[in-house]
């Protein structure tokens, strides 16, 4: 393949002729000559940069011919997005250094917040458009690898002799590539800058996000999909000096770069880091007024949430720094500040990605003094903690415990085990099912971060999540402890699996709804007409392994049905993967509990699940449902736009999902289709305003409280026009964990084995109380706020409602969330209320 690449670069630069060049450096800083041997962008795309929107196979060809082309390039895949595209990740140095790369890089990861010598590299790494439909960033990589790759000028050697410089082309390529497309598709020969255009009105989704619709620029903590796991496994092979993340905004805006919102800041991140950032920013400003643009700081942005491109780095010493360009979304658009060209907005992003090599060259003593007083400043305050570390603890859930320390284990935190049991504040942590985060590590402001229960902030105005607290978005139960217990500081032990061999005699066979991964085991059954029922209470049965407790949910593989003749063979080959026991069951009397043909026993068939989506729905929400259950359950779910639904026939579907949008003006013939549908049988799952939808139709048998009835808690006597904002910022939840209360013995909380739920809100919405009994699975406590901030008047009206709420309707089942159940794919505690739903909608016999 790389002699393809050979071939193909040759012909790109001797059938190119030499005023391709020219195009591309007006772009680059004058007085900067290049490598005729070395491939422009404009050579490579056949077309200079700007013109069309660059795709991400366009990309990945330039890069492949820069590495093959210039000794001062070397280029590794770091992963594969969703859809099969290459994420790369370059090395830019002087070729001396590209012989000694690997020893270069150990030697920096060795001496990290150490060594004081003045010579050491900076590492400073590049990092565009991870909004897909942000894309100005991306088409100014093309340029800024160019330069690198080709360029000669003082300060390109002093910039590659004694650093390396690493340049991520694009974070989202799945996003870049749906986006590209739509632009290029509805480009014209004259082209249109009329704001209305079709050009510049995305589809639904639009290319801000992944191929599940997620916002990548989110999951740097969470590491929810391969983009990001593959990213932040290469920051900390690297840790850099410097990080930048090149984004767009509004086209009426004009450029933003970072320091943010100085109240704003994470209160772990030191001062310095603010301070260091703005003396770069000295660079950006002088830069963008040379070419008379222009642009603001210290408004608008944060740098609070730690997930984000611009503050996972600040938590490691790292100096990461946001750039927003006013986005002309397709080639010209008008604007209030006049014509905004696609050219322009590349533009700017080359102009501060130069301005940044500049800032950080003269800073560079400044920038490896920060790294190790930052080290020197963590010790300091590890000495300080009153806490030495937490210990968690989950008994039930195997598979939910060890995929929340793998994500400790991506972000370099490290975990032991207990050597014996500990009781701290009358609460028992079992060494076998335990595990210990010390804080005494260098990841000390990460974890102190990850287990934040703070409700008060010095400024309530949030861009992102007040809160990411990891435990309690896995529900695990964990505790900060004052002194380190009894450790085992070997390699973190695994449970060993029990998997019980399959009796062919056996009267069933079962499995515990109480593991994470049991719907997808279920849904795999189901999918190869493996016949199931689930219990509705619990049970003692005989096994094999002797008696056996199962609890309410329990899965049920009777023998006495008419089951695949490969039964075992289905059975064996869909649980692999899956940490999950299947007890052979000798008798259908038990000892305790039904016995294994009550009527409690629920047959579960394959579920037809449609998901509402489209223009009028949230894409983040419908993502997130549409990512669990493909992701996590194994199930195929049907997307429909939301105007398609009452075009096709609704028998064939077995449950209908709703996610937060707009549903004022659904057709009152679709509405009394789904009410139809719902008599007779059907499933409807809401949730947020969707769960408010179906109260105004009386579907759902309670109602929400309204916006003004919310906001009328808040005080305004006094207020001046300034405290506008502030007002707002109280009037909303941007993320905060609320503390619910589950009744154990509902459908819906099968598998739960404590009744304290985390849930997290990022809405204001808030779901009364049902007067009737039986319908409520879940409610909020008197004092529900566990983590990140919410105005007091909110917590108030908060403060006993419902969270959950579910019963039949008809024939049918109405099942309504308060809250987003799946966030960002990290809500492993709540998201199997999703799963239930589905699943064991069947159980459910309160009348609405």
């Amino acid at each position: 393949m790389d002699y393809v690449y050979r071939i193909f670069a040759c012909f790109l630069l001797f059938n190119s002729v030499q005023v391709v060049a020219v195009v591309d450096s007006e772009y680059l800083p004058v007085n900067t000559q290049y490598n005729i041997e070395i491939t422009t962008p404009t050579q490579a795309l056949g077309a200079p940069v700007g013109e069309w929107h660059v795709r991400h196979d366009q990309i990945v060809n330039y890069m492949r011919i820069l590495a093959l082309q210039s000794d001062r390039v070397s280029l590794v895949e770091t992963g594969r997005t969703h859809e099969n595209r290459p994420l790369y990740l370059l090395a830019f140095s002087a070729p001396e250094n590209q012989q000694k790369l690997a020893d270069i890089q150990a030697k920096h990861i060795q001496n990290l917040g150490q060594s004081t010598d003045k010579n050491d590299p900076l590492v400073i790494w590049m990092g565009y458009s991870v909004h897909g439909d942000e894309p100005s960033g991306s088409n100014a990589a093309l340029l800024i690898a160019y330069y690198l790759a080709a360029g000669n000028s003082e300060l390109i050697s002093q910039l590659l002799d004694d650093n390396i410089i690493l340049l991520d082309p694009s974070l989202n390529p799945d996003g870049l590539a749906r986006f590209a497309q739509w632009a290029n598709m509805h480009k014209s020969h004259n082209l249109v800058s009329d704001p209305n255009s079709r050009e510049h009105q995305q589809a639904w989704p639009s290319g801000r996000t992944n191929h599940y619709w997620f916002d990548l620029n989110r999951d740097w903590l969470l590491l929810t999909h391969p983009e990001s796991r593959a990213r932040i496994n290469q920051f900390h092979q690297w840790r850099p000096h410097v990080l930048t993340d090149f984004h767009e905004m509004g086209t009426n805006s004009s450029y933003f770069f970072q320091p943010g919102i100085p109240s704003r800041k994470n209160p772990w991140t030191p001062l310095k880091n603010a301070e260091l950032t703005a003396a770069l920013g000295d660079f950006h400003a002088a830069a963008l007024d040379k070419t008379k643009q222009l642009y603001f700081t210290q408004e608008s942005y944060d740098d609070f949430y730690y997930g984000k491109g611009s503050t996972y780095p600040d938590a490691h010493g790292s100096i990461g720094i946001l750039f927003e360009q006013a986005s002309s979304r397709g080639h010209l658009q008008n604007s209030t500040n006049g014509p905004l060209a696609f050219s322009d907005t590349i533009q700017n992003q080359v102009t501060t990605s130069i301005s940044t090599f500049k800032g950080a060259l003269a800073n560079k003593s400044a920038i490896l003094a920060y790294q190790i007083e930052f080290a020197k400043q963590t010790k300091m305050l590890i000495k300080d903690d009153e806490f030495s570390g937490y210990i968690l603890n989950e008994k039930s859930d195997h598979f939910r415990f060890s995929t929340m320390l793998e994500l400790l284990s991506s972000h370099q935190i490290q975990y032991f085990p207990l050597s014996k049991d500990v009781k701290v504040e009358g609460q028992l942590f079992d060494s076998i099912h335990s595990m210990y985060v010390p804080l005494d590590q260098p990841q000390y402001r990460l974890i102190k971060s990850l287990f934040s229960i703070r409700k008060f902030f010095d400024d309530n105005t949030f861009y992102d999540v007040s809160n990411w607290n990891l435990p309690l978005a896995f529900n695990i139960r964990y505790q900060a402890v004052k002194r380190e217990p009894k450790l085992d500081k070997q390699l973190a032990k695994k449970l060993p699996k029990v998997t019980p061999k399959l009796s062919l005699g056996a009267y069933a066979y079962a499995f515990s709804w109480e593991n994470y991964q049991a719907p997808k085991l279920l849904q795999r059954l189901l999918a190869h007409d493996v016949k199931v029922k689930v219990a509705g209470e619990a049970f003692f049965a005989s096994t094999t392994q002797g008696g056996m407790s199962f609890s309410s949910g329990a899965v049920l593989i009777p023998l006495s049905l008419q089951q695949p003749d490969d039964l075992l063979e289905i059975i064996n080959s869909q649980s692999e993967g899956i940490d999950i026991a299947i007890h052979s069951v000798t008798s259908g009397l038990t000892r305790q509990g039904i016995d294994l043909g009550s009527r409690k026993m629920l047959n579960v068939s394959e579920p037809k699940v449609l998901l509402v989506g489209g223009r009028g729905t949230s894409q983040y929400e419908v993502g997130e449902v549409w990512h669990y259950l493909d992701q996590h359950v194994d199930m195929p779910v049907s997307i429909t736009d939301l105007k398609q639904l009452g075009k096709f026939p609704l028998e064939s579907y077995t449950h209908i999902i709703w996610v937060e949008g707009s549903y004022k003006e659904v057709p009152d013939k679709t509405v009394r289709k789904i009410e139809a549908w719902l008599k007779s049988g059907g499933i409807i799952i809401g949730q947020k305003s969707a769960a408010n939808w179906f109260a105004e139709q009386n579907w759902l048998k309670t109602s929400f409280k309204s916006k003004n009835e919310i906001n009328s808690a808040f005080e305004t006597t006094g207020l001046a026009y300034k405290d506008q904002d502030g007002l707002r910022a109280k009037q909303r939840i941007a993320g905060a964990v609320f503390e619910a209360q589950l009744d154990l013995s509902h459908p819906l909380a099968f598998g739960y084995t404590s009744k304290v739920l985390p849930m997290f809100r990022n809405s204001a919405l808030v779901m009364r109380q049902p007067d009737r009994a039986f319908v409520t699975v879940a409610s909020y406590v008197k004092s529900p706020l566990m983590a990140g901030y919410t105005a007091e008047e909110l917590q108030r009206h908060i403060s006993g409602s419902a969270a959950v709420v579910s019963h039949s309707f008809g024939k049918g089942k109405v099942i309504a969330f308060a809250t987003n159940v799946n966030f960002r794919g990290v809500w492993y505690g709540t998201s199997r209320l999703m799963s239930n739903a589905i699943f064991m909608a069947g159980l459910i016999n309160a009348q609405g």
